[in-house]
């Protein structure tokens, strides 16, 4: 069982996207330029573990959460923020979609996500907010 928050119970073995080490990430270290911005961007298995503490606490939401936000760990800013923007009501159309969602699944791995779009996909379509 994991104990929160992970940040004082386990610090030890809380990592970056680079796999840095939290207690790496410091202001002397920055100042030597030994910490870059991806030293302090969240690794999937970080948010993964943070899932598994939503599960232990009874919380599927927030568990789904933090497995759709694992997913998203390794697609670029530019990407998401795209994928924002398309699914925002009257800004895609189900085609597009549909796009993002194989995008997603085949190209970033990421199958929750991709269903997460392709749910609201329909949902649009249903509600007639779609392009």
């Amino acid at each position: 069982m994991s104990q929160y928050p992970l940040g004082v119970h386990e610090a030890d073995l809380i990592t970056s996207k680079t796999g840095k080490k939290l207690s790496e990430i410091t202001i002397e270290e920055i100042k030597r330029g030994n910490v870059n911005a991806d030293d302090i961007k969240i690794s999937s298995e970080m948010l993964k573990k943070q899932g598994q503490v939503a599960k232990e606490a009874d919380n599927p939401q927030m568990e789904a959460n933090f497995e759709r936000a694992s997913e998203l760990v390794n697609v670029p800013d530019e990407v998401i923020l795209t994928m924002y923007n398309k699914l925002r009501p009257n800004r895609s159309t189900k085609k597009e979609l549909v796009m993002m969602a194989t995008e997603l699944l085949e190209k970033y791995h990421a199958p929750h996500c991709a269903k997460l779009v392709l749910e609201a996909a329909d949902i649009y379509e249903k509600r007639g907010i779609l392009l």
